[in-house]
C-alpha cells in the first residue's frame, strides 16, 4: 500500500513544524513548499538528515515549485503576511487591509495545489482563518467537507493547558471544547468542560475558570507578547491531530472550522463546532446542546466572523 502523501504550502515556524510532528509519527509523506529560495529545501533536508536518529523513515523533500505536490492527500496551507506594525510608521495594518493581502496569497495557493491534488483535503492554518477558509473553499471549487480550518483544536489544546495547570492534574484528564470563531470571540463551554468525568465547576469556582477563558481566548497574543512573534509549536500539533485524523480515517470529534449548512442556525459560513474528521475530511458535524448563554456567545463570534468574511467580496 503506498504512503500517503501531505503539502505543507509555507515552510515557516507552522509549516515547519507541521513536517516535523508528521515525520516524527511516520504519518506520510511530506512536500514543503514555500516562495523564499532554499527554505523549503533546507528544511526538508535538515529534517531527512533527522531521520536515522530518530528512527523516521520516510520522504521528505522541499521546493518552490508545486509539482512535487501532485497527488496529495491532504494539504496544509499555513501561508500568509502576519499581522506585524510597519517599521516606518510604527502602525498595523488594517484588518481589511490584512484580509485582502492574504486573500490573494491563500487564492493563488489554493488553485496551485486544488489543480495538482484534486481529491485532497485542504486543511486551512492562515489568518485570518474563518475568512480564509472561505477563499480557500471559492478557489478550490471542491465540497466544502474536504476544505476545513484549524483553529478549535488549538484553542481547545490552550483551553485544557489552562485547565491542568490551575488544577495541578494531567492534561490528558481535561476533557473540554471550544466553539466559534478564531479570535476574542471564541466559545468555551464551561458546562461541558469535565476533569475525568467530573464536571469542572465543580472543582473550581466560576471566577476561576472565566479568569482560563479569557486567558484562552488572548492565548495567541500571550505569546506574541513573550516571543515577539506567533507561537508554532501549538498551532502545529492542533493541525497534525487533524491531519493524522485524516490520513489514518480515525473519525476523531476535533473542533475544526467547517461550512454550517443549517448546524446551530447558521448557513454558509465556517464556524468552529466539533466535526468528525476521517479520509473524506469532515465526515459528520455534531450539534451540540448549547444553553442561552452559549448560544448568545456563539451569535457574537459568527457575527464577528461574518463581518471579515464580508471583507472577502464573494
Amino acid at each position: 500500500m503506498a504512503r500517503k502523501k501531505v503539502t505543507i504550502v509555507g515552510a515557516g515556524n507552522v509549516g515547519a513544524t507541521c513536517a516535523h510532528w508528521i515525520a516524527s509519527k511516520e504519518l506520510a509523506d511530506v512536500v514543503l513548499v514555500d516562495i523564499v529560495e532554499g527554505a523549503a529545501a533546507g528544511k526538508a533536508l535538515d529534517l531527512s538528515e533527522a531521520g536515522p536518529v530518530m528512527s523516521f523513515d520516510l520522504k521528505i523533500v522541499g521546493s518552490t515549485g508545486y509539482d512535487d505536490t501532485a497527488d496529495s492527500d491532504v494539504v496544509v496551507i499555513t501561508a500568509g503576511v502576519p499581522r506585524k506594525k510597519d517599521p516606518v510608521t510604527g502602525q498595523f495594518p488594517s484588518r481589511d487591509d490584512l484580509v485582502k493581502t492574504n486573500q490573494k496569497i491563500v487564492g493563488e495557493v489554493t488553485r496551485e495545489v486544488a489543480k495538482r491534488s484534486p481529491n485532497a483535503v485542504l486543511i486551512i492554518v492562515s489568518n485570518p482563518l474563518d475568512a480564509m477558509c472561505h477563499v480557500a473553499l471559492n478557489e478550490s471549487g471542491f465540497p466544502s467537507q474536504r476544505v476545513i480550518g484549524q483553529a478549535g483544536a488549538l484553542d481547545t489544546a490552550r483551553y485544557k493547558t489552562f485547565i491542568a495547570m490551575e488544577l495541578g492534574v494531567s492534561v490528558r484528564d481535561i476533557h473540554g471544547i471550544v466553539l466559534g470563531g478564531h479570535g476574542d470571540e471564541m466559545v468555551p463551554l464551561p458546562h461541558h468542560t469535565s476533569v475525568a468525568g467530573i464536571p469542572v465547576l465543580e472543582l473550581m469556582p466560576r471566577e476561576k475558570l472565566d479568569a482560563i477563558i479569557q486567558r484562552t481566548r488572548k492565548g495567541g497574543g500571550e505569546i506574541v507578547g513573550l516571543l515577539g512573534y506567533s507561537g508554532y509549536y501549538a498551532p502545529a500539533a492542533g493541525t497534525v491531530e487533524m491531519v493524522e485524523a485524516i490520513v489514518k480515517d480515525q473519525k476523531r470529534v476535533i473542533p475544526s472550522a467547517v461550512l454550517l449548512n443549517g448546524e446551530y442556525g447558521y448557513n454558509g459560513l465556517y464556524i468552529g463546532v466539533p466535526a468528525v474528521l476521517g479520509a473524506n475530511g469532515v465526515e459528520k458535524v455534531i450539534e451540540m446542546e448549547l444553553n442561552d448563554e452559549e448560544k448568545a456567545m456563539l451569535d457574537i463570534s459568527a457575527n464577528a466572523v461574518q463581518s471579515v468574511v464580508g471583507v472577502l467580496g464573494y
